[in-house]
């Protein structure tokens, strides 16, 4: 029999590294969005583009957000009577104009800049103080953020200068009646600050309800024989679920931030007073014969929910 003799080597091989968590959390990323992490790194101006949404950078930190699942600030001010619709829609129309019309020489406004410029028209005229318009805009935008930063199938891309993919304006764009110390300009938003608060939002959903499929499709009411006692805010949402409408829609047919609406919205359902209907295809056959009447099933209501809380505890 032949034996082998190992030796033991006089150094240990070296350690694999291992990620600073401490110093990850400092800086605020949490692999959010590697891209615009870089963006903020190289202190990029231009557009992020992305699934659900898009991010308007300045020197590497966002100046504006837009998503179409999130309602923009003009929804917020018009919702509950701080300013006319009409009023900001007449504003916006003005702060377009006012940089001059085609063959001027000055370049297209962007979303960004045509609601900043509105914002600070408001301000000037006095129907809109300068807190409840910085307000309404950052919570707008951290409202958009937050679904424009969610997991995505497609690569993000990033338009550098203007919205209509230029480098640079060749002139800056006309504001004759605007000065620069009009009250109302924004404050822009570190990335860092934006990533740690998009992942403290997922955390808290996480924890009211693992499951995000409520978040996405059209909900209906659950009939429970003793519904549970419910805020007047949560009774709010639960009016507007009829089956159709989806979360975002409610947001809208409230005039609140989206995200506020996911939270009562997962409260719902894991109180058991709200669950998610995904629409029905219209081209997959019913299964059964031609013909036949598909069965209704008649479900224990307390059955439903243990398997709810079942499905949530595996989820976990």
């Amino acid at each position: 029999m032949t034996t082998v003799r190992t030796t033991t080597p006089a150094t240990p091989p070296p350690r694999l590294p291992v990620r600073d968590k401490a110093a990850a959390l400092g800086r605020g990323w949490g692999g959010v969005s590697p891209m615009l992490t870089r963006l903020a790194a190289e202190r990029a101006t231009g557009i992020l583009v992305r699934e659900r949404g898009t991010l308007h950078l300045a020197d590497g930190k966002v100046v504006h957000a837009e998503s179409p699942d999130a309602p923009g600030a003009d929804v917020l001010l018009a919702a509950h009577g701080t300013l006319d619709a009409d009023v900001w829609r007449q504003a916006l129309a003005e702060s377009v104009a006012s940089t001059g019309s085609a063959g001027t020489g000055a370049r297209r406004l962007t979303g960004a800049e045509a609601v900043h410029r509105a914002g600070r028209r408001l301000v000037a005229g006095g129907l809109l103080t300068a807190g409840a318009l910085e307000m309404c805009r950052l919570t707008a935008l951290y409202d958009a953020a937050y679904f424009a930063l969610a997991p995505s199938s497609t690569p993000g891309r990033f338009r550098y200068g203007t919205e209509d993919g230029e480098d640079g304006p060749d002139e800056p764009a006309v504001e004759p009646r605007e000065p620069d110390d009009t009250p109302g300009g924004p404050r822009p938003v570190p990335v860092a600050d934006l990533e740690r608060e998009t992942l403290r939002r997922r955390d808290l959903l996480h924890h009211i309800w693992p499951d995000a499929l409520p978040d996405e499709v059209p909900l209906a009411r659950e009939h429970r024989p003793a519904p549970p006692l419910l805020p007047a805010r949560r009774q709010a949402v639960l009016a507007c679920v009829n089956g159709i409408r989806t979360a975002s829609e409610i947001a809208r047919e409230l005039g609140r931030p989206a995200f506020h609406t996911l939270v009562d919205v997962r409260r719902l359902v894991a109180a058991g007073a709200v669950a998610p209907r995904p629409p029905v295809s219209l081209t997959e056959p019913l299964p059964g014969p031609p013909g036949a009447v598909p069965p209704v099933d008649s479900v224990d209501p307390h059955i439903t929910l243990l398997k709810r809380l079942r499905d949530a505890l595996e989820a976990l």
